[in-house]
């Protein structure tokens, strides 16, 4: 299977509108729709499903820590147990309008601060494996990180990802923003390319990296997404599968 570009959506809530998600699906291949902890509710869920299914998008878990009011991008301690009891909750909640739909679970990628602290943190990771492992689906995570080693001695097959509108730190440390800049889609694409044929990444430095990757990112959120999935859709057609 070639590279695939993901895209986190279906964030909006009750009234309250998040991403055009609409202008987003022609470019994507996955979806990771959110579970109602860090965004979303029970109608987003369910046409989010169904405008990914009208797409061909296949639709995978975004589950996040239980912060609604910070869009989950605030880290949260919480126990192995509890955690997983909340991840296996919005997998579940999510896998029902699946069901419905009958389109199958793609994937399961955690969301905001809890996908960077599974990075760091062995033991959350492990909360997500435990709540991974009941679906039978790849996770999605960065390469080198906690989210390979536990995953894979999990027995969990492992997607690595790159983030097209997200910047590293001089480690290769990927810098979670509560808010998301505008990325120039140009500038995006070219350095998507870079990761596909050299396995290099830029940090915000200018440091350069090491980078490995199964799919790319972008984020509903991103004030110029569209633009950024365009760009990066057509600069990486080469690569698809």
């Amino acid at each position: 299977m070639g590279v695939q570009i993901n895209c986190d959506m279906g964030e909006s809530f009750g009234l309250y509108r998040c991403g055009d998600d609409e202008g987003l699906m022609p470019f994507i291949h996955i979806a990771n729709v959110a579970c109602g902890f860090h965004a979303s509710d029970p109608v987003v869920m369910r046409k989010t499903v169904a405008l990914a299914a009208q797409h061909g998008v296949a639709v995978g878990a975004h589950p996040s820590f239980p912060d609604l009011q910070g869009f989950g991008r605030r880290e949260m301690k919480m126990g192995r147990d509890e955690l997983s009891a909340a991840l296996l909750y919005q997998i579940g909640a999510l896998k029902g309008f699946l069901d419905v739909a009958k389109l199958p679970l793609n994937h399961i990628k955690p969301h905001g601060a809890l996908y960077g602290a599974a990075a760091r943190n062995a033991e959350v990771a492990e909360a997500i494996a435990d709540a991974a492992e009941s679906f039978g689906v790849p996770v999605l995570g960065m390469a080198g990180t906690h989210h390979e080693t536990v995953y894979k001695a999990r027995g969990l097959a492992f997607m690595a990802e790159y983030y097209v509108d997200l910047d590293y730190d001089a480690e290769g440390r990927l810098i979670i923003t509560r808010e998301h800049d505008a990325k120039d889609p140009a500038e995006a694409a070219q350095r998507a390319v870079r990761v596909m044929e050299e396995g290099i990444a830029t940090s915000i430095d200018g440091h350069e990296f090491p980078m490995r990757a199964d799919c790319v990112c972008v984020h509903s959120d991103t004030p110029n997404a569209v633009d950024l999935a365009r760009a990066v859709h057509t600069a990486l057609r080469p690569w698809f599968g």
